[in-house]
């Protein structure tokens, strides 16, 4: 099939054949939460129409799920990266909430986030997103995780700063 984006009557019977099989495939190749999949399809398409002259007729669907894939890997990252940042941000504030307390306080606040430092990393993510106020559902969405994992990993979290 060819097409030609001059004729939007094309560009959009190509829309409707491919899209749900282009969601469908990113969806399998990226464990990521639905709003990325969406972003990430709507700027396949939005590339497609910039470049359509050079994606072969027939090759549409492989070229718009290749990309697709790797634009939510993409964002994946950078959610990932402007979590970790704000998740610095918000430690640093505790420190200085802990230099601020009573020596006591302040020790035994030092201590805390010694033992939280401790931590592996995915369970320290976890325990830092949870005592921001987030849920375990919306700690699973952000690390890609399931619930139940995020469960099991703050349990053991738990267990560790305990002993």
């Amino acid at each position: 099939m060819s097409w030609d984006l001059n004729r939007p009557r094309t560009l959009e019977t190509l829309f409707r054949q491919l899209d749900p099989e282009l969601r469908r495939i990113v969806a399998a190749n990226v464990r990521a939460p639905a709003y990325v999949i969406e972003e990430a399809c709507q700027v396949a398409w939005a590339t497609l129409v910039a470049r359509g002259a050079t994606v072969s007729a027939g090759t549409e669907l492989r070229w718009l799920g290749t990309t697709a894939t790797r634009e939510a890997l993409r964002l994946m990252r950078l959610a990932r990266r402007e979590l970790s940042l704000e998740q610095g941000e918000r430690a640093t504030g505790l420190l200085e909430a802990a230099r601020i307390a009573e020596p006591e306080r302040a020790t035994e606040l030092r201590e805390r986030l010694a033992e939280v430092r401790a931590l592996p990393l995915r369970q320290r993510r976890m325990v830092l997103m949870q005592s921001f106020g987030y849920r375990y559902e919306e700690i699973a969405e952000l690390t890609g995780d399931s619930v139940r994992t995020v469960e099991r990993q703050l349990l053991r979290a738990r267990r560790r700063l305990a002993g």
